[in-house]
């Protein structure tokens, strides 16, 4: 795996930025629902072969109530990042995040990669990807918080400074949709799979040129 990985990172380096396909960066404060707007998408679009809902490696256990992931220790993370594993990482909440290397080939080869990533590696993905749809997932402040309360993960305090942090947070730049999903999930989703039909279809032109 980690041969493979670091081969496909050292080929990306030399056609950066990696174009052809798209990436799609699900970005936005917990709570607002990216998990439940993706698995809308997956389930919705289950016979795409253009789309890959790509799979994200944290350091943290998986279990029923997150997204399904793949899960390594700190110390082992620490190893595959540094054996070019994944394609981008990044640190948040005490936790460690990957998205598999094999993702630079998928977008390279006019596929439509999904992921869901934090905003503060948006600037290294402009870099990386020629084509970068960022679709920021948004809910009102009272849903917000009702559904970090529902978590149980953490104490209210934590809850409250969470909250505070992403009202500071202001995507700016091209390519961004923001997608307001306090309501039924239906209405999220098929806003969503609308902008993954536009990436498929800029994708099918891309690779024509």
């Amino acid at each position: 795996m980690m041969v493979s990985a670091l081969i496909e990172r050292e080929l990306s380096a030399e056609t950066s930025p990696i174009r052809d396909g798209v990436f799609v960066a699900v970005v936005g404060p917990s709570g607002a629902g990216k998990d439940t707007v993706i698995g809308y998408a997956r389930n919705h679009f289950a016979d795409e072969t253009r789309l890959e809902f790509v799979r994200r490696v944290i350091t943290r256990p998986s279990d029923a109530a997150s997204e399904d992931h793949d899960t390594l220790a700190d110390a082992t993370f620490v190893e595959a990042e540094a054996d070019g594993a994944f394609a981008i990482s990044w640190e948040a909440h005490g936790l460690r995040y990957g998205i598999p290397a094999d993702v630079d080939w998928s977008v390279a080869n006019g596929r439509v990669a999904v992921a869901n990533v934090s905003r503060a590696i948006i600037p290294s993905l402009r870099e990386r990807y020629a084509n970068l749809a960022i679709v920021e997932i948004t809910a009102s402040p009272e849903v917000l918080a009702e559904r970090l309360a529902m978590r149980g993960r953490e104490s209210r305090g934590e809850v409250l400074a969470r909250l505070a942090r992403s009202a500071n947070v202001t995507l700016s730049g091209p390519g961004v949709t923001s997608i307001d999903n306090s309501g039924p999930r239906e209405a999220a989703g098929e806003r969503f799979a609308e902008v993954l039909r536009k990436a498929m279809a800029f994708s099918d032109i891309s690779g024509l040129i």
